[in-house]
């Protein structure tokens, strides 16, 4: 299909692209950069603009429209304005962080897979640090033992087997690609129909773990997560949340309480979750003085 002119046409038209922006003017031009460079062109790209202050100068792209969203809704919040502004045509949306690149082939790599599987709810590719190593982007769904044991000894032991499960190093692989829990939310392809049938991202989440909790209710619904790690993007940093750091911490550890607590609702669990708000809270306040 790579080679088909006919049909990466036919993907371009079905192909849409949502961001967010919160003070990434810099960021954003390198990303709009990379898809007009792309080997695939979105027919429509939605930036949706978290800074109500922040007047956005981006280079020309087909399709680029730039949505103020009047105050900072989140992220999960901003990609779901984008995407309802999609046009009705869009049958793929990348959810992409501004400060991704995308690789020339990566799009079509990523549209080839979620095409050929028809389950597919989400496909993710291969995310690239700035110094080339390559950031664990696929994950299973949290667990207690997981979670324990991969913040225990992820540092310490190398190839532990919780860090292994976490990281869905132990899944299949199917020629190009391999099932997995969820998929980060920096750059991951969805299906549009998928996304709309689960109502898209959980706006309660402000900031992280609201790619977690897509991942598991795609899951849930039949939906599958897919990463493909042939396609190849490149992440190059926390720019937005650089301005907000001590912030964000919090909203990490408080989203991520919000996630386990949801997961383990059950009112004879009550202690349990008694002790994990003591203990993010006590994570929080630790790596804030740090």
């Amino acid at each position: 299909m790579s080679g088909d002119a006919s049909a990466l046409a036919d993907l371009s038209a079905k192909l849409g692209v949502v961001t967010v922006s919160y003070y990434s003017q810099d960021a954003l031009e390198g990303l709009v950069e990379s898809l007009a460079h792309s080997g695939v062109a979105p027919s429509a790209t939605v930036v949706v603009d978290n800074a109500p202050d922040d007047e956005l100068q981006l280079p020309a792209l087909d399709g680029l429209q730039v949505i103020d969203a009047g105050g900072n809704l989140g992220y999960g919040g901003g990609v779901n304005l984008g995407e309802r502004a999609l046009p009705p045509e869009i049958e793929w949306v990348l959810i992409t962080n501004p400060d991704v690149r995308i690789d020339a082939d990566a799009l079509v790599t990523l549209l080839e897979v979620a095409a050929s599987e028809p389950a597919a709810g989400a496909v993710g590719p291969r995310i690239l640090q700035p110094d080339g190593q390559t950031y664990p982007s696929a994950r299973e769904l949290p667990s207690l033992r997981n979670g324990i044991g991969h913040a225990l000894f992820a540092n310490l032991w190398l190839g532990n087997p919780w860090s292994r499960r976490y990281r869905g190093e132990n899944r299949p692989t199917h020629g190009t690609w391999r099932e997995t829990g969820w998929l980060s939310g920096s750059c991951q392809l969805v299906r549009r129909a998928a996304f709309d049938a689960i109502g898209g991202f959980d706006e309660s989440y402000f900031m992280y773990f609201e790619d977690v909790d897509l991942g598991g209710r795609m899951v849930k619904a039949g939906w599958r997560n897919l990463y493909v790690p042939d396609a190849h993007v490149t992440h190059t940093g926390a720019h937005s949340t650089d301005r907000v750091a001590s912030r964000m911490r919090a909203e990490h550890h408080k989203s991520a309480y919000l996630y386990l607590s949801r997961k383990y609702s059950a009112w004879y669990l009550w202690p349990l979750r008694a002790g994990l708000k003591l203990a993010l809270s006590a994570r929080s306040r630790i790596t804030s003085r740090g």
